[in-house]
């Protein structure tokens, strides 16, 4: 019984009462005895070393091939973040927690890179110039450093530019919706017929129809961000326990403090919900527009190197592009956890 009720999220010692995540996180990683936990812990230092081993011992498949100590330098400091975040762990025990609970993530980042390169540069089974080598891949993005900032900073601007007008226009539209049923009427439709349809379809429409292809880009982000913003607030709204709404009223709360201190409030897990929806859509929509339209970003790079065959420079965006995407979903992820500490239940001191 008891462990019927961890699985689904719920205190031992009070049934009613769900954990929060850092105390779910607590739970799961740990471990049942210290050996457990040291293993953990140690295994991406294992992988990492096993890693170094391979690239410098291991024969290359062509013996003429050209490596500098770029990757082999990425490795050590990757050990070296890893190692130092260890050894405070040893007095921070919040930090040791997390690195038990993501050490498999991190020994799978060496294990990748591993194969890789078995794959590439020691066996040649992905032959050169569709498959080099990481250290190749490492040499092309220094080579084009600055360029590629300049991608990166262009395709965060176009990013966040769609992505925050989406985001207002689609909270506004979702609170009118939820709350009054006369705009939901001429809502719904609409939504109904765009929710089936990928936003990126209207893109040639939309690159034709836009003065320029920068606006026509930021069009096309803020729709999909609307929509799932819009859907994910009108369903928060909708969900609102009507009792809510009857304590506050009975408090003495006016039309618009039940709106702002009732209704939002207690959507605001939907509508962030919808923000996080949103960036994926919005990540999405950008790497299409940049690679058919847009002439810049790091979509625009990544076709532009794919056409002249420099396959190393079009994996080390790639890899940027990838790295950039997981670190704005982190910071949007980490801004709904701390936007939604406050919230203890339904009717939570709207007279505030």
């Amino acid at each position: 019984m008891e462990e019927s009720k961890k699985s689904n999220g719920f205190s031992k010692n009070n049934p009613n009462k769900k954990l929060t995540k850092e105390e779910l996180i607590k739970l799961e990683s740990k471990p049942r005895n210290k050996g457990r936990e040291r293993f953990r812990l140690i295994l991406p230092i294992i992988a990492g070393l096993i890693a170094i081993f391979e690239y410098v011992y291991l024969p290359d498949h062509n013996p003429s091939a050209q490596k500098t100590n770029l990757y082999n330098g990425f490795l050590w400091i990757l050990l070296g973040i890893y190692g130092l975040a260890l050894v405070v762990s040893i007095k921070k025990e919040s930090l040791r927690e997390r690195l038990v609970y993501r050490s498999s993530f991190y020994t799978f980042v060496f294990i990748l890179l591993i194969l890789y390169d078995v794959l590439t540069l020691k066996t040649g089974k992905l032959d050169l110039p569709y498959f080099p080598w990481i250290d190749m891949i490492f040499n092309s993005m220094k080579e084009d450093q600055s360029f590629l900032i300049e991608s990166v900073l262009s395709s965060l601007k176009l990013l966040f530019t769609g992505y925050f007008i989406g985001a207002g226009l689609g909270i506004i539209t979702g609170i009118l919706a939820g709350y009054f049923d006369k705009v939901n009427y001429w809502v719904d439709p609409f939504l109904k017929l765009l929710g089936p349809i990928p936003t990126t379809t209207w893109l040639p429409v939309v690159m034709v129809l836009a003065i320029n292809l920068f606006q026509g880009a930021i069009f096309i982000i803020s729709l999909g961000v609307w929509f799932s913003t819009t859907l994910a607030t009108i369903t928060g709204i909708h969900n609102v326990d009507p009792s809510y709404y009857e304590a506050a009223q009975t408090l003495g709360a006016t039309n618009s403090e039940l709106v702002r201190k009732v209704a939002i409030k207690s959507a605001s897990p939907n509508i962030f919900q919808g923000l996080v929806a949103g960036m994926s859509a919005a990540c999405n929509a950008l790497i299409v527009a940049e690679m058919l339209g847009v002439e810049s970003g790091l979509g625009w790079y990544i076709t532009w190197k794919s056409s002249w065959a420099n396959y190393s420079a079009m994996y080390g965006a790639i890899i940027l592009l990838a790295i950039t995407f997981i670190l704005v979903n982190s910071i949007i992820k980490r801004i709904r956890t701390n936007a939604l500490k406050w919230r203890t239940g339904g009717v939570s001191r709207w007279v505030n």
